[in-house]
């Protein structure tokens, strides 16, 4: 191989996961040039480069894609998560709380508050992310909570159709999504969402405003089966969606649809910690061939979570994964969730997205629950979060 201009070897890698054809590496080094990855290969036949950085045997793995998030948001729901805690049950009125709060508050304000949760996320490992409107519910507030997503990333998902406003019409509020809101939000986004859910959305009305989103030129993804069984899993494979999220609720037809499909399946412990619903049964999904993944579904009144190791030891401990699917359900999962096979790997041409561990293995990220493991981040060959290990 030629000398990579201007690249950087990660050397003496105790354990690399690449999730790429090479697998777990042990004594391995990356090489990266610019943004994106060089070389994958023993630290002993690793090319020279301008300059080395020596992980001294920590285990290096692909940053995390948290392809689930709802981080445009104002206000705070303490109070909600308190009273849950006393015995009662969570239900979708509480986003209402928050629309509220959101369109009271400025640009400014929102933007300060997904910045904040953004760089908590890479202080633990969190690379990549999909960020959701939802909590406006408005023409204008959708379409600004999107716009400012699109700060942060370029996957950013429409979900006026989160729960109906309070006193609205459904039907007219359908409309509304289906017409002028998503007119002003389609521009800043890549795809729509809609909550199916005893509450919400029923499967027809999310059908339609899935309908018209791909007539918008967004592609589907869906909020489903979160809180009883319902329509909304095998209405997502029906329509080719991309993924559907939750899948805590599911019957064994749900199960069938969802393994006969290319629908991933989004896992998201941190709601079950949050509202002490029973847990997703992942083991049984991954039994039957189907596609999963790992997600925060950080937001302010369910999953008040922005930590996907979190998410991972939980998935370990209480739904039936092993570390290493857990690990790829969170990485390589969460890419495939949004349709991105640049990043979740590290494999030569992927971004040089990647998580140095202050620990010898993967496994202890579940091993160490609550434990913050992360020595750096990486995203595009640049170190955004430094625990001050002194690695260099």
């Amino acid at each position: 191989m030629n000398r990579p201009v201007g690249g950087t070897v990660i050397d003496h890698i105790g354990e690399l996961v690449t999730h790429g054809e090479q697998g777990v590496l042990h004594d391995a080094a990356l090489v990266l040039d610019g943004d994106l990855i060089a070389w994958v290969g023993p630290s002993a036949e690793a090319p020279p480069t301008d300059r080395r950085v020596d992980v001294e045997g920590r285990a290096v793995i692909p940053g995390f894609v948290d392809s689930h998030a709802h981080l445009v948001f104002a206000g705070d729901r303490t109070a909600e998560f308190e009273a849950r805690m006393k015995g009662e049950s969570y239900a979708s009125g509480g986003i209402r709380t928050t629309v509220a709060a959101t369109r009271g508050a400025s640009d400014e304000t929102l933007e300060r508050g997904v910045a904040r949760l953004v760089a908590e996320m890479q202080r633990q490992g969190t690379t990549s992310l999909e960020i959701k409107s939802g909590y406006g519910l408005c023409v204008e507030t959708e379409a600004r909570s999107l716009a400012i997503a699109r700060r942060f990333t370029d996957d950013t998902t429409f979900l006026g159709a989160h729960v109906v406003p309070s006193g609205a019409d459904p039907t007219a509020y359908v409309d509304l999504v289906t017409g002028a809101m998503l007119e002003a939000a389609a521009p800043h986004a890549r795809w729509i969402d809609a909550f199916c859910e005893q509450g919400a959305f029923d499967a027809d009305q999310a059908r339609t405003v899935l309908e018209a989103g791909r007539a918008a030129g967004l592609r589907g993804r869906l909020h489903a089966n979160q809180l009883t069984y319902g329509p909304g899993v095998e209405l997502a494979c029906e329509l080719d969606l991309v993924a559907v999220d939750h899948c805590t609720f599911l019957s064994d037809a749900d199960v069938d649809a969802l393994a006969a499909s290319g629908t991933i399946a989004t896992l998201l412990p941190g709601v079950e910690f949050s509202t002490r619903q029973p847990w997703p049964d992942a083991r049984r999904l991954l039994d039957a061939g189907v596609t999963v993944a790992l997600a925060s579904d950080c937001n302010p009144g369910s999953s008040f979570t922005s930590s996907v190791p979190f998410c991972i030891a939980l998935a370990v401990r209480d739904m039936g994964m092993t570390p290493a699917e857990a690990l790829w359900a969170a990485t390589a999962g969460g890419a495939r969730a949004l349709e991105r096979n640049d990043v979740g790997v590290l494999t030569v041409g992927a971004r040089a997205d990647f998580v140095i561990l202050d620990a010898p293995s993967h496994v202890h990220l579940s091993y160490r629950p609550g434990v913050p493991l992360v020595a750096q981040t990486w995203v595009g060959g640049l170190v955004v979060h430094d625990a001050g290990l002194k690695i260099r």
